[in-house]
């Protein structure tokens, strides 16, 4: 279960408000991104751009790191909605570790316990692949170059895990071979923009 666009956009809008930045823009552009390349990639583009725009959707309880990882699962699935639910666990974890998120570990023991209980069970699936990847270009300011992107991110917590860095270009790689395009084509780079 996912919500419709519009009411996917309407909780992202909320959560802005509650918890304002450059996530919500970034947001956008995942959606764009996760959108643009499930059409090209036979999976269901309307399902894609949701899940994509709510990924981040545990930023809206305020300024935390791995905490906006439970966060959003814990919300979603409040609401009904596993599927977003889903991804909001998966977004930081192409290997399915927690270990290799980058970012502050700042949850409590028993949401520490929730991601590693929840990810445990499940086997990553295109949808989840491919919003790790449009989370690895997807920039406020709109598309980002993959190493430019991921070198933005190293910058501001000073590591970046080279498996994830790795996991990231493959599924560049993988993606592009399933649509047969250069992704940055795909999803229009030179000249998308979020708008609210």
């Amino acid at each position: 279960m996912y919500p419709t666009r519009n009411e996917a956009m309407r909780l992202l809008e909320e959560a802005e408000k509650m918890n304002p930045g450059p996530w919500g823009d970034h947001s956008r552009t995942v959606a764009h991104c996760a959108e643009c390349i499930a059409a090209k990639s036979g999976l269901d583009a309307e399902k894609a751009y949701v899940v994509g725009l709510l990924h981040d959707i545990g930023r809206r309880f305020g300024k935390r790191h791995l905490g906006h990882v439970s966060d959003g699962y814990s919300y979603m699935m409040s609401l009904g909605y596993d599927e977003p639910a889903r991804v909001c666990l998966t977004h930081s974890f192409n290997g399915k570790s927690i270990d290799g998120y980058v970012g502050n570990f700042d949850t409590t023991a028993e949401e520490t316990e929730l991601i590693k209980t929840e990810l445990a069970k499940i086997e990553l699936d295109e949808y989840d692949k491919l919003i790790q990847l449009c989370d690895s270009i997807g920039g406020a300011e709109g598309v980002m170059d993959i190493i430019d992107r991921m070198s933005d991110v190293k910058r501001r917590y000073g590591y970046y895990d080279p498996e994830k860095w790795d996991t990231n270009l493959a599924l560049k790689d993988y993606f592009e071979q399933k649509m047969g395009e250069d992704i940055y084509i795909v999803v229009d780079k030179n000249n998308y923009k979020p708008i609210k």
